[in-house]
């Protein structure tokens, strides 16, 4: 689903741009070469790990799962996942979109390194898609999905769930 109709879209009908705080979750998809996944955003043109806002009703697991779908086409089991972070401080993740609205984001970021299908940009959220060094991503990337890089490799590291 793109954003026009989801339940922040409703909720943006009543409200306006004024900050509101939104459940989300992202997907670190890890390929077999280490190297990770980013998709180019439409909107700001930043290079960004899928990920959104969740829908009524649906859990972090399913709204990263419908994320990597809904963005790069790829389809992954609730089982495959593998929390690794909360990112959850203003400081870290207010997104101000190109129309103003402006979101406080808090959520889960997952590894994921088991998948079926080719990733296939959706050419609305995601325009293109290439995998990365993590240790060297591409520019421009977006803010939270260059911390969520490195709250990776810190859990990597230590083995420690990461909040932030």
């Amino acid at each position: 689903m793109g954003f026009e109709g989801s339940s922040l879209w409703r909720l943006r009908q009543k409200i306006g741009g004024e900050l509101v705080l939104w459940p989300g979750a992202t997907v670190c998809v890890i390929g077999t070469d280490a190297k990770v996944l980013l998709g180019l955003r439409s909107d700001d043109r930043t290079w960004a790990m899928p990920g959104g806002g969740a829908e009524e009703g649906s859990s972090f697991a399913e709204t990263a799962l419908a994320e990597l779908r809904e963005e790069l086409g790829l389809i992954a089991e609730e089982g495959d996942l593998e929390a690794y972070a909360c990112i959850s401080r203003a400081d870290n993740h207010i997104a101000t979109f190109p129309n103003g609205d402006r979101t406080h984001y808090f959520g889960l970021w997952f590894e994921l390194r088991s998948w079926r299908g080719e990733p296939t940009p959706d050419g609305d959220e995601m325009v293109d898609a290439a995998w990365f060094d993590p240790a060297a991503p591409p520019e421009p990337l977006l803010g939270s999905t260059r911390l969520g890089l490195e709250l990776h490799r810190a859990w990597r590291a230590s083995g420690r769930f990461q909040a932030r």
